[in-house]
C-alpha cells in the first residue's frame, strides 16, 4: 500500500513541476534571449520484493535549457557585425544627404557663383553684375563652412557616441563578470543565468564587436574585434575614453587594467563603436579633407586670377577670398620646443591626406596618418628650404627632440574659413591690368586679342610698343627681332595676346596699364573658366570634377554601407531563426505538453485516490 502511495506521490510531484517549466515557458516566449527549458525524467530506486523488483515512481533528474552552443555563436557575430554596419550606413547616409541635397549641397551655390562671374564678364563696368558676385560669393562660402559645420557636429555626434557607449560596454562586462562568478560557483547554473548572459553577451558583442569563449568551470570569456580582453572569467575591463595626442576635441577608446591605460586601434573594434570609429576615419574625415581641398583650390586659383586684374579704381586686384593655412599640431607627449607653420606650396600636388611628421634621428620624415605609408620630405625646414612634403610646405621654428611628432591637417580646415575678402563691388578685378591697342595707320590686317596676364607678380605698369619688320618678325621696345608665327602668343613683362589676321610691314602695337573706369572684362572671362581647369592631382582633375567626385564617392560609399547592412540583416535573420528552431518556445508544442502532463497529473492523483480507498478499506475491515 504504501508503494502505491509513494509511487503516486512522486508521480504528482514530478508531473506539477513539469507543468510549472511548461508555463515558465510559456510566460517567456516574449523574453529576447530566452531558451526553452525541458524536464528529464527519470526512475525513481526500484525495491526488491524477493521475487524480483517493483518501481518507486518517477522523479525529476534535470532542468535544462534547449540551446545549441554553435547557433548561438553564430548569431552573437552577426548581430556583432549588424550593429556595425547599421551604425556606419545610418551616419554614411547623412553625409549622402548634405552632399547630394540641393538644399545642403555645394553643387548648386558653386554653378550660382561662377554663373555671375560669367555675367560680370559681359557687363564688367555694370554695378548690379558686381553687387551680384559679391552676393553668390558670400552664399558659396557661407556654404563650405555650413558643410564644415555640419561634419563638425557629426564628429562631436561620434565622440559622444563613444563616451555612452563605452559607459554601456562597462555595465554589461560587469554583469557579464557577476553571472560568469555566480555560475563558476553553482554545483548546477540555472538555465535562466545562462540565458540571462548569454543575452548580455550578445548586447555586448553588438557595441564591440569579437567573440565569447567558453573556459572550464562554465565562466565564458569575451573579447573585442580585436582581440581585447573585456571579459575573463569574473574579472572586467574597463572601457574608457580618451583624448586624441593631436587634437584634444576628439575622442579615441582606451582599455584600463593593470594601472595602465592602452589606446585601442581604430580598426580594432567592431559593433556599434566600431562603426562610429570607421565612419569618422574612412568616410567623415575624407569627406571633410576634400572639401576642405576644392575650398582651397577655388580660393587660391580665384585670388591669383583675380590678381591680374584691375579694379575700377584702376589698382591691381587683391584677394577675393580669404583662405585659411594648413594646420599643425603637435603630439601631446612632444618634449622639443619645435612649431611649425605651414603654407601651400603646390596646389597640384596637395591631396588633401593627414600626415604625421616626425623628428627622428637627426632628419624630418612623413607618414600618411591613416594607413602609415611613407610620404617623400625634402628641404631643411628654414625659411630659405623649408620642408616639402605633400605639395605643402614647412618653416621649423625651435629645436625639435627625438621622436617628436606633429600632425599637418593640409585641407580639413580650410571649408570652414573659407570667407570673401572684399566688400566694395568696384574692387573685383574684373579688367585685364594691361591692354594692347593697334595703330590708326596700320596697313595688315591684324587685330590684337586674348590679352592675358601670364605672371601677376611681373611689373606691368610700364608701356610697351611692338612694332613688326614684315609679317614673319617683329621688334619689342627696340630689342629683338623676334619670330613671328601667325597665331602665336606674342608676350613680354608677365603679358601676352595673339593677333587675328596677318600684320603688316611697319604695323605697331602698343601695351600699356589699364586705367581706371575701364568697361574692360578680359580678367572676368578668364576668372569665369577657373573651375573647369585642371588644377588639381597633378593637373588632372577640375574644380568642377573634384565636386562631382565628392558627391558620387560619398554617395557610392552610402549606398554600399546601406547594401552591405541589408546583406547582415538577412544574414543575422536566419542565425536568429537558426537559434529559435532550437532554443525558440513554440506555442503548439508547449500546449501538448501542458495537456499531456495535466492528463498524467490527474492519472496520478487517481493513483493516490485509490490508495486512500484500499487504505480505508483496510482499516474498516481491522475495525470490524
Amino acid at each position: 500500500m504504501a508503494n502505491v502511495l509513494t509511487t503516486g506521490t512522486s508521480a504528482l510531484i514530478a508531473f506539477q513541476r513539469a507543468l510549472s517549466t511548461v508555463g515558465h515557458n510559456v510566460a517567456n516566449i516574449k523574453t529576447p534571449g530566452y531558451s526553452r527549458q525541458q524536464v528529464e525524467f527519470t526512475t525513481g530506486t526500484p525495491q526488491d520484493i524477493g521475487v524480483g523488483y517493483i518501481g518507486s515512481g518517477t522523479r525529476i533528474s534535470d532542468i535544462r535549457r534547449v540551446a545549441d552552443d554553435l547557433a548561438n555563436a553564430r548569431l552573437i557575430d552577426s548581430g556583432g557585425e549588424l550593429a556595425r554596419l547599421q551604425q556606419l550606413s545610418t551616419l554614411t547616409g547623412r553625409v549622402d544627404s548634405l552632399m547630394s541635397e540641393s538644399a545642403t549641397g555645394i553643387a548648386g551655390q558653386w554653378s550660382n557663383f561662377f554663373d555671375a562671374v560669367s555675367a560680370l564678364s559681359s557687363k564688367a563696368s555694370a554695378s548690379a553684375e558686381r553687387q551680384s558676385l559679391l552676393g553668390d560669393a558670400k552664399a558659396l562660402t557661407s556654404r563650405f563652412q555650413q558643410l564644415h559645420g555640419e561634419f563638425g557636429r557629426l564628429a562631436t555626434e561620434v565622440d559622444n557616441g563613444l563616451v555612452a557607449g563605452a559607459t554601456e560596454v562597462n555595465r554589461l562586462a560587469g554583469q557579464i563578470a557577476q553571472l560568469n562568478a555566480r555560475i563558476s560557483s553553482a554545483s548546477t547554473a540555472s538555465p535562466d543565468l545562462l540565458d540571462q548572459r548569454d543575452q548580455l553577451i550578445t548586447e555586448l558583442v553588438g557595441w564591440t564587436g569579437g567573440t565569447a569563449v567558453p573556459q572550464d568551470g562554465g565562466a565564458i570569456n569575451v573579447f573585442s574585434s580585436g582581440g581585447q580582453a573585456l571579459v575573463v572569467g569574473a574579472q572586467a575591463s574597463q572601457l574608457t575614453t580618451v583624448s586624441d595626442p593631436y587634437r584634444p576635441e576628439r575622442q579615441q577608446l582606451a582599455l584600463q587594467g593593470a594601472g595602465q591605460t592602452v589606446r585601442i586601434d581604430e580598426r580594432a573594434m567592431g559593433g556599434r563603436l566600431g562603426g562610429l570609429l570607421e565612419f569618422r576615419s574612412q568616410v567623415l574625415d575624407p569627406s571633410q579633407a576634400e572639401l576642405g581641398r576644392i575650398a582651397l583650390g577655388l580660393g587660391m586659383r580665384f585670388n591669383a586670377g583675380h590678381a591680374a586684374g584691375v579694379d575700377q579704381t584702376g589698382a591691381r586686384g587683391g584677394d577675393f577670398f580669404s583662405v585659411p593655412a594648413p594646420v599643425v599640431s603637435g603630439h601631446s607627449a612632444n618634449s622639443g620646443s619645435a612649431r611649425l607653420s605651414a603654407s601651400v606650396a603646390d596646389l597640384a600636388a596637395v591631396d588633401g591626406r593627414n600626415l604625421i611628421v616626425q623628428w627622428r634621428d637627426g632628419a624630418w620624415s612623413a607618414s600618411d596618418a591613416a594607413t602609415g605609408a611613407t610620404v617623400p620630405v625634402a628641404g631643411t625646414g628654414t625659411a630659405d628650404d623649408p620642408l616639402r612634403v605633400g605639395g605643402i610646405a614647412l618653416i621649423v621654428d625651435g629645436t625639435p627632440a627625438q621622436q617628436d611628432r606633429f600632425l599637418l591637417q593640409p585641407t580639413a580646415q580650410v571649408a570652414g574659413g573659407l570667407a570673401v575678402a572684399i566688400t566694395d563691388p568696384g574692387r573685383i578685378a574684373a579688367a585685364t591690368a594691361v591692354r594692347v591697342d593697334a595703330a590708326l595707320d596700320n596697313q595688315g590686317t591684324g587685330k590684337p586679342s586674348g590679352m592675358r596676364v601670364d605672371d601677376a607678380q611681373a611689373a606691368l605698369a610700364g608701356a610697351a610698343s611692338i612694332e613688326f619688320l614684315d609679317g614673319d618678325q617683329y621688334m619689342i621696345d627696340g630689342d629683338g627681332p623676334f619670330p613671328y608665327t601667325p597665331g602665336a602668343r606674342i608676350e613680354a613683362n608677365g603679358w601676352s595676346f595673339v593677333l587675328d589676321g596677318i600684320p603688316a610691314a611697319g604695323d605697331t602695337f602698343t601695351v600699356g596699364p589699364t586705367g581706371a573706369g575701364s568697361s574692360d572684362n578680359g580678367n572676368a572671362a578668364l576668372l569665369a573658366g577657373l573651375d573647369d581647369l585642371r588644377l588639381l592631382d597633378g593637373g588632372n582633375v577640375s574644380l568642377n570634377s573634384a565636386i562631382s567626385g565628392l558627391t558620387s564617392a560619398v554617395g557610392s560609399t552610402a549606398r554600399h554601407a546601406a547594401y552591405a547592412a541589408e546583406a547582415q540583416a538577412v544574414v543575422h535573420a536566419q542565425a536568429q531563426s537558426a537559434r529559435d528552431s532550437v532554443s525558440g518556445v513554440n506555442l503548439d508544442e508547449e500546449a501538448a505538453n501542458m495537456l499531456q502532463l495535466q492528463q498524467a497529473y490527474q492519472a496520478a492523483a487517481h493513483i493516490i485516490s485509490t490508495a486512500d480507498t484500499l487504505f480505508q478499506s483496510i482499516l474498516g475491515a481491522v475495525r470490524r
